[in-house]
């Protein structure tokens, strides 16, 4: 599991295109270097993922170019050359079959426990509707069942939901 924030926690990704952009990025870098993801969940100021990639460094070279594309994609935006975009990241090596399961939860709902929708899959830029709508019915259900608040993840981003089009709290 990866979790990533912004530079002093900015939400610079605060708009639905640039939320895109970012969910873009993660999937389409996903595709190229053959990370399998599980669940992912994009935000204005961090990001979670939960992949696989047995190579050696893999998550280091992933998240360095996640964050060096995309942070050269706003800066070019705002036409701004040395912001500095991203800050850094935590990874966790899920081990155990229940640590696994929460914290697919814990993605898959992160929407929800930052009080930007109800529904985790109404939240476009995570895993959530694809994860509702492919896996076995008693699998989901069995995911879903944990609560997300429960888990011990660096996450206290203040995510400020306006102006995205999204579902109010």
């Amino acid at each position: 599991m990866v979790t990533a924030a912004t530079y002093q926690k900015q939400s610079l990704f605060s708009s639905a295109a640039r939320l895109t952009l970012l969910a873009d990025a993660l999937l389409s870098l996903a595709e190229q270097t053959r990370w399998r993801l599980q669940a992912w969940a994009v935000f204005p100021n961090h990001y979670h993922f939960i992949g696989e990639n047995t190579e050696s460094g893999a998550v280091l070279r992933f998240v360095r170019s996640l964050h060096s594309t995309t942070a050269a994609a706003i800066n070019q935006e705002d036409k701004l050359t040395a912001r500095k975009v991203w800050f850094q990241y935590w990874e966790s090596r899920l081990t155990y079959a229940k640590s696994y399961f929460a914290r697919l939860s814990y993605v898959h709902q992160n929407a929800i426990h930052h009080g930007i929708v109800r529904v985790a899959s109404r939240y476009p830029w995570c895993s959530a509707g694809w994860f509702e709508r492919r896996a076995p019915k008693s699998l989901y259900r069995r995911i879903m069942e944990f609560k997300p608040t429960r888990l011990e993840i660096p996450d206290d981003f203040e995510v400020d939901s306006s102006g995205l089009g999204l579902e109010s709290h």
